[in-house]
């Protein structure tokens, strides 16, 4: 027989396994996975020749922001597109992405918010992507869409905010959404920051015109994080402990707390990202208005928390790596980061900064090129937990025979990268302006990234050879072998 694809020469890296295989590909599956070589000489439309170097599971970033409305103060709006998004996603090796359908506090229909963001994405993106349900309103009305949303859509994940006026759930509705969510099985995502202080942190820095970018990360200190993320569990756990997943976990008191409920049995999981593995709070106090190119929430912390970051990613309190990527260019003065800057407030006023920082492709260069993971936890935190995570398995995230999708990423081999590879903003595929890994210094970059079969990214070849609109909306279901876990008899008022 003939095959699609037919990739040989490398050493194929899963979340459990390192082996020298050959991969087959047809119908956009993963055919045969066979032994190293013996594919050389098979009948096939394209052959690659990895020639040693690593083959995984695509990268699933899940948790993206494209084209949203600007809800966390100021008047920026998202640099990246869905096009300009996913075709960043692909140069940086992603197969797949999550972003966000947002439901803001003044909308009550979570179907009318994922129809409106399919009408962004649809004929739009470079790779597969996925919804959550970003849900600032918790009325009777949203709540009970919810199992439409997941039986009719596929959207098996809500995103809930702690903090921000325009999103912020008290505590009575943050259980409601839970107890909802633990009926259907739907993962609930916490942004875990007290808002109250926050805000009143914030007003206090603004009185005394402490307001220049690097007040941000005084405006959110670490207790803040690890106040909410304990409210959080304590939350889940009145609730019948309902799981969920803290995003962006940046404090390692709040990751403690985490590891803490963990080995307890709960069922909390948790997020981090590249920001707070490469970056630290003193990239805010640089001169001018640099510092704002690095504000994000959390903000980046001290430097020496960094390594229980790590940590937390090798001994499995972190469960997923994701960018978080929320993009706006620097030196957009009506949709950027100086829409801000006025002439009474040349440095800008850090609580109108638009907030976030693009990362969709750098995050698996960076994290993979720093050596700090052993093959198979990169494996597993960058593609197949997040895949288990949020009902993409064994669909994506894996590479087994007749059931994956054939999305790759493939890895330069030893010896065949630049060594003296310096990132810069104008390599880049996004639509912003900057990269706040600028002048780091990578060991390898993805050479090829393959989607269902089709090379869309070849890094020595063309580039981004993909095509808008190849990417489809990927319907999810339940998290695997999470939900199994929760007990079945829910949640009791007479067990209080």
């Amino acid at each position: 027989m003939t095959y699609d694809l037919v990739i040989t020469n490398g050493i194929c890296v899963t979340a459990s396994d390192i082996a020298a295989l050959d991969i087959a590909v047809e119908n956009g599956k993963i055919a045969l996975l066979a032994p190293s070589g013996s594919l050389a000489n098979a009948s096939t439309i394209r052959m690659i020749n990895a020639e040693g170097g690593y083959i995984m599971p695509g990268g699933i970033d899940c948790h993206v922001h494209l084209q949203e409305p600007a809800m966390f103060g100021g008047k920026g709006r998202s640099a990246d597109n869905y096009e300009s998004g996913t075709r960043s996603a692909v140069a940086g090796g992603n197969t797949t992405i999550i972003t966000f359908a947002p439901l803001q506090k003044h909308e009550t229909s979570p179907l009318a918010a994922v129809q409106a963001t399919h009408a962004l994405a649809q004929d739009n993106c470079y790779c597969d992507y996925s919804f959550h349900l970003l849900m600032g309103n918790a009325s009777a009305t949203a709540l009970q869409e919810l199992p439409r949303l997941k039986c009719e859509e596929g959207i098996s994940s809500v995103k809930i905010y702690m903090t921000y006026k325009a999103l912020q759930l008290r505590d009575n509705e943050i259980l409601s959404i839970l107890l909802t969510a633990r009926t259907h099985e739907i993962l609930t995502m916490i942004h875990a920051e007290n808002g109250d202080v926050l805000d009143w942190l914030t007003d206090q820095l603004e009185l005394a015109q402490k307001i220049s970018p690097k007040y941000h990360s005084n405006s959110r200190p670490p207790i803040l994080e690890a106040e909410a993320t304990n409210r959080a569990i304590a939350l889940s756990s009145l609730v019948a402990n309902t799981p969920i997943l803290l995003v962006h976990v940046s404090d390692p008191q709040a990751a403690l707390r985490i590891r803490e409920a963990q080995t307890h049995g709960q069922p909390i999981f948790a997020e981090t990202c590249p920001q707070y593995l490469f970056l630290t709070r003193n990239d805010l106090d640089r001169p001018g208005f640099e510092g704002a190119k690095y504000i994000c929430s959390p903000p980046p912390r001290r430097k020496e928390d960094q390594a229980d970051i790590w940590r937390g990613l090798r001994n499995g309190t972190f469960s997923i790596l994701s960018s978080d990527h929320c993009p706006f260019s620097f030196d957009d003065v009506e949709k950027g980061k100086k829409s801000c800057v006025t002439h009474e407030h040349p440095e800008g006023h850090f609580r109108h900064v638009p907030n976030g920082l693009p990362g969709v492709e750098t995050r698996l260069p960076l994290v993979a090129s720093a050596g700090k993971l052993r093959l198979t936890e990169f494996v597993a935190v960058a593609s197949t937990n997040p895949a288990k995570l949020y009902g993409l398995y064994p669909r994506k995230g894996a590479l087994l025979p007749g059931i994956s999708d054939a999305d790759l990423t493939i890895w330069y081999p030893e010896g065949k990268f630049d060594k003296n590879f310096t990132l810069k903003n104008d390599m880049l595929h996004h639509d912003a302006d900057y990269t706040p890994y600028e002048g780091h210094r990578l060991g390898n970059w993805p050479r090829y990234t393959v989607i269902r079969g089709k090379v869309v990214w070849d890094r020595d070849n063309g580039g981004v050879v993909g095509e808008k609109g190849y990417g489809r909306f990927i319907k999810r279901g339940s998290a695997v072998g999470v939900w199994d876990q929760v007990d079945q008899n829910g949640f009791d008022l007479e067990e209080l």
